[in-house]
Parts: C-alpha cells; sequence; structure tokens
C-alpha cells in the first residue's frame, strides 16, 4: 500500500488496521525463534519505496522533529539524526503499535527467563501511559542520515527507568544503489565470552527486530543474561537514512 500522506496521529494513537495488517503478515514463529536464538530477526519488506522516500524526504524539514543530534559532538559516531516530535508520522505510529502488539508477549516470557518482575501491557497506549507516569514523556523514534565516512559506535537506546526490551529499525535507502558500507551491525555478549559480531543484511523497507540490552539464553547451569550492542560501519560511498522505532519512551 503505497503511502498517500504523511497525516499526523495522536501521542496515543489507536492502531491504524493497515499497519497491524502489515504486521500480522510477518512469519512471527520465525521471528520469535529467531530473536530467541541471536537476539534479533530480519523481516519485511514493512515499508514500501514510496513510504520509504516519503520519510527520507521529512529530514530537512523541522516541525516533524523534537531535536537534532550532531554524533561527533557526543563521542557516538559521525552522522547525525533527529528524534520525531508528537504526533508522530502515520508509518511510524502505525508500526509502533502493531509491531508493540506482537512484542510485548515475547517481552514478559524475556522477563520471567530472566527473574524480572517488570511486565508489559499487551496495548502500547497502556505503555506510554506507563512511561508518562515515570516522567518520561518525549518520543524516542528517530530519523538517521548517514554520508561519506559517517558511522555509528555500538551502543544500547536506553531512556529511563522504564524500558521496553526490544525495538527495530527500517533501512529508507537501497543497498548499492543509494551508498555502499553502512553494514547494520549487532554484537552479542555471553558471561566470560568473548562478544559475537553479526551484520544484519537489510534491504530498502525491511527491519531488523533486536534486543536492546538483554536477552535470556540457556547455558550449562541455567539461563544466561546476554548482552547486546548494536551500531553502524563505516559508509564508503552515498547517503543512507534509517529510522528506529523506540518503544519506550524518554525524560
Amino acid at each position: 500500500m503505497p503511502l498517500a500522506s504523511l497525516a499526523l496521529s495522536r501521542p496515543c494513537p489507536v492502531v491504524d488496521k493497515s499497519w497491524t495488517a502489515r504486521a500480522d503478515a510477518l512469519d512471527w514463529g520465525r521471528i520469535e525463534a529467531d530473536l530467541d536464538a541471536a537476539g534479533n530477526a530480519l523481516v519485511g519488506p514493512l515499508l514500501t519505496a514510496d513510504d520509504c522516500a516519503a520519510l527520507t524526504a521529512l529530514y530537512p524539514q523541522d516541525a516533524p522533529f523534537r531535536s537534532r543530534v550532531v554524533m561527533a559532538r557526543h563521542g557516538f559516531g559521525k552522522g547525525e539524526y533527529k528524534y520525531f516530535a508528537y504526533p508522530l508520522p502515520a508509518p511510524i505510529a502505525g508500526l509502533r503499535g502493531a509491531l508493540y502488539e506482537r512484542l510485548a508477549p515475547i517481552a514478559n516470557r524475556w522477563n520471567d527467563r530472566l527473574g524480572v518482575s517488570v511486565r508489559y501491557p499487551a496495548d502500547h497506549a497502556a505503555f506510554l501511559n506507563r512511561c508518562r507516569a515515570a516522567g518520561q514523556t518525549r518520543p524516542t523514534p528517530l530519523l538517521l542520515k548517514y554520508a561519506v565516512g559517517d558511522y555509528n559506535c555500538l551502543h544500547q537506546d536506553l531512556y529511563g527507568e522504564t524500558v521496553f526490551p526490544l525495538q527495530a529499525a527500517i533501512l529508507l535507502s537501497e543497498p548499492g544503489r543509494d551508498f555502499r558500507g553502512g553494514d547494520f551491525v549487532l554484537t552479542e555478549q555471553r558471561p566470560r565470552q568473548q562478544s559475537r559480531a553479526e551484520v544484519v543484511p537489510l534491504r530498502q523497507g525491511w527491519a531488523v527486530i533486536f534486543a536492546v540490552s538483554h536477552r535470556p539464553t540457556q547455558g550449562a547451569r541455567g539461563t544466561l543474561r546476554v548482552t547486546h550492542r548494536h551500531g553502524v560501519s563505516r559508509l564508503l560511498a552515498g547517503e543512507r537514512f534509517t529510522t528506529g522505532i523506540i518503544f519506550h519512551d524518554a525524560p
């Protein structure tokens, strides 16, 4: 379904059925198995080429965003990104709610295995109410822009004490046509072991769902707490745009 317009939605929208349909069409059995096994799952396509172009075209504007971050100023890498303001563009709001509803049971199961008492409501609006009660009111979905030589250091997107343990990144540019290099990189570090790196082969409109910071896995003596980080390798040519969907809000 091409994106006719980037109509804006309320901060806590009712999930648009068209975006729910896109999420429901994914192979959630395979996604859950991949998340359990490796802490990430490649999914898609979630956005059409028209959707990707419409979101990318927002970047030069000021109105859709609450702030701009130049990564080199903070030691985050090179490149820049902008946090969306509320109300979010319809594709971001729609997928944020639709994906959350599918991921909340996985997040609850992970917390149960890790011995964490926090449980997540089935509805994303209810989870955002929890964020607001904790003083986390600023939206965290973002649009990232990379030029030649830019990269993103390995990091975790943790904002405040109320954190949802899964997030998504959607590539808006086409590898090989719009840019070269700039691979999405994930690392996994198990207790008393060296880190393992993985490159996710994203295409335009495809997403990777991945652990924000930790996931459970089975060890020889029970459940282990595995630490995850993510980043982007150096861009060799062209320009690369990505949107990140983080389900918790920031203080």
